[in-house]
């Protein structure tokens, strides 16, 4: 007998929750005046970033590659040098996406499984003090 492994992606309930999750994540940036400054290092339309940001979580989660399918590896560190991002801004982007998780992932168990590398993934993209 085998089991069914089952991803975070799936465990979720796939692609309506990754991309309810990307939607209010870029939502809260665009309108919360506490994420002012994550806000300001996007482009004025948030489109392009938020299917990116779709893209990759959708892969990240365990669903289809869609980012390295379109775009090849994330290089996430790299791409985001652009972008000056120091305590404020990795807070900001933190906050926002804490919410937007706690507001569309109904599990606990599983909020606590993304959130914790996410956060690491955050203090790793900070590129400035």
């Amino acid at each position: 007998m085998t089991e069914k492994v089952t991803t975070l992606y799936e465990a979720i309930g796939g692609d309506p929750v990754v991309r309810a999750l990307t939607r209010r994540f870029y939502a809260l940036m665009d309108a919360l005046p506490e994420a002012s400054h994550v806000r300001a290092v996007h482009p004025a339309s948030l489109e392009g970033s938020e299917e990116k940001f779709y893209e990759y979580m959708t892969g990240y989660l365990g669903g289809p590659p869609l980012y390295t399918d379109k775009r090849g590896h994330p290089r996430l560190r790299s791409r985001h040098f652009v972008a000056e991002i120091g305590p404020i801004e990795r807070d900001e982007w933190l906050l926002c996406f804490r919410r937007a998780l706690d507001e569309t992932v109904s599990s606990q168990s599983l909020r606590d499984l993304i959130w914790a590398p996410v956060e690491r993934l955050a203090y790793h993209m900070q590129n400035k003090e």
